[in-house]
């Protein structure tokens, strides 16, 4: 099958309206699929304001304000008017990205028109109840997401932990690995900046820890703060940094009152900063992959973080950095305290992660995805 001969509609239930690692994963595989020929269309909310322009052709779709969350929208229709754009476009295969209400009627809609489906897993909905003190809730929502998955024909995810986890819990018998890559002109160890440091008062010999991601408590903000707390109790000397922004900022702040907060970075900003530091830190467990773990590998740094999917496909214990148990902050903290005590030790590590950074390239991992949509399509012809 030839790529031009493929029209993907894609469905995520955030495109472009706030930044994260996901829906830039999705950019970059729309744009990778626009210069084969294929031709794409994409069904997503829409703000007057978004964080970045679409890749592509974006249609918005109705959607509602996340409780709590008031930056993230929650697609929940498919209105006549959306329905007859699908309907014009005329989709061979149907791309869903996340497991809302519109994602299950998209499904829906292409099942009854012998029209195949995949689906792309991002993220792991069910460990972000325990967060909001609804954990019990925890095998309701894996149920949900089974049943979304397995109406799907093949799902992709990022990592083969998360693929192993994903069978394990019979979400699929069709799962593919759709890795991530990472912009090594942007992030690598060049950007380095001993002025950038010394702006922000940062002293050359300091062992600065780093965070970087959406300032939400699902990406371990406490665990962070505490490690930090832990490791200085056992008299380890250290300087930390925040990357980035979100609803529990004044939290964050409030914890780590003498820490660094740049706010949300972007293109070589954001490079200078994160080659700038040390150590990244890393204790969230609710990533399928890890965008900023692998853009601070590229970066030269060596990673402290928690075993949980994703992370473990990426982080080689004592090779790449440095894995300890889910929320053991004395663990966390007898790392940096190993790791400020020797230099030598956080440049090898980051060195290794740095070369397994470069093996990532963006083109032929988004080829995965193409090839799994032409397998898709030709398993349903040969069915009819």
């Amino acid at each position: 099958m030839k790529p031009e001969e493929l029209r993907i509609a894609l469905f995520s239930g955030n495109y472009n309206y706030v930044r994260d690692g996901a829906n830039q994963a999705l950019n970059r595989l729309v744009g990778y699929l626009l210069r084969q020929g294929a031709q794409v269309r994409i069904y997503s909310p829409t703000v007057k304001h978004p964080a970045f322009p679409p890749t592509g052709d974006l249609v918005g779709v109705p959607a509602f304000k996340v409780p709590r969350r008031q930056e993230y929208r929650i697609p929940y229709h498919l209105p006549g008017s959306v329905r007859r754009d699908l309907e014009a476009f005329a989709p061979n295969v149907i791309h869903v990205a996340s497991p809302d209400f519109v994602g299950h009627r998209a499904i829906t809609w292409a099942r009854g028109r012998n029209i195949p489906a995949v689906a792309s897993v991002h993220t792991r909905f069910d460990t972000y109840l325990q967060y909001y003190g609804l954990a019990f809730l925890e095998p309701a929502a894996r149920a949900i997401m089974r049943r979304f998955y397995r109406r799907c024909d093949a799902i992709v995810v990022p990592a083969e932990s998360t693929a192993a986890i994903f069978r394990a819990q019979r979400m699929n018998s069709d799962i593919s690995l759709w890795s991530r890559g990472v912009d090594r002109e942007q992030f690598n160890p060049d950007r380095r900046s001993l002025d950038w440091r010394r702006s922000h008062n940062i002293a050359d010999d300091d062992m600065v820890v780093v965070f970087l991601g959406r300032l939400v408590l699902e990406k371990g903000l406490d665990v962070f703060a505490d490690a930090i707390d832990a490791a200085r109790a056992i008299d380890v000397p250290l300087r930390v940094m925040a990357i980035g922004d979100g609803p529990a900022r004044s939290y964050f702040e409030e914890r780590l009152p003498d820490a660094i907060f740049t706010g949300q970075l972007t293109g070589v900003e954001l490079a200078t900063a994160l080659a700038s530091a040390d150590v990244f830190l890393n204790p969230s467990i609710t990533e399928t992959f890890g965008n900023v773990t692998l853009e601070a590998m590229a970066s030269g740094l060596p990673v402290i973080a928690a075993v949980a999917s994703g992370t473990t496909s990426l982080v080689h214990d004592r090779i790449t950095g440095r894995l300890a148990n889910p929320g053991d902050t004395e663990a966390f903290a007898e790392i940096l305290a190993t790791y400020q005590s020797n230099p030598d030790l956080r440049a090898r590590h980051g060195g290794a992660g740095l070369e397994v950074a470069r093996t990532m390239d963006w083109d032929d991992i988004n080829a995965v995805v193409m090839h799994v949509y032409e397998r898709v399509i030709q398993r349903r012809r040969r069915k009819r």
